[in-house]
């Protein structure tokens, strides 16, 4: 299900640990700071962004890291960069550290990179 959010405060209240909640809060915020032409919705229990209806970005959070999805084509993108910054990553999603100094470079390529690819895109996903 999903839904537009104004702020994505009830998601960040369901984080236990205060210092991973703000560090979470920073780097959502510094979204939506950068890119306020995108759509904040909660889908899957997740933070994301939107771009005229399509996927820009997903966040999760687990024990170690917070988890950026750009879709899986942006990680083939940006694997290279991943691997040169030592950054753990999977098929759909790059993992951040807690505490490890958000790569905010990198997650403005991630997002630039998404928002220009999928600019004639109506879907969600890409296909």
């Amino acid at each position: 299900m999903t839904k537009e959010v104004t702020n994505f405060d009830e998601y960040l209240n369901t984080i236990a640990n205060p210092a991973h909640r703000n560090e979470l809060a920073q780097v959502l915020d510094w979204v939506s700071r950068q890119y306020p032409q995108l759509t904040k919705i909660m889908a899957w229990n997740q933070p994301m962004f939107t771009d005229h209806g399509t996927f820009i970005i997903g966040f999760s959070v687990a024990k170690g890291h917070f988890s950026v999805a750009p879709e899986q084509k942006a990680i083939q993108k940006f694997k290279t960069v991943f691997d040169e910054r030592q950054l753990s990553y999977g098929k759909a999603l790059v993992r951040f550290q807690w505490g490890g100094h958000t790569d905010f470079d990198l997650l403005a390529k991630m997002i630039a990179y998404n928002i220009s690819d999928k600019q004639d895109i109506s879907n969600f996903w890409r296909k």
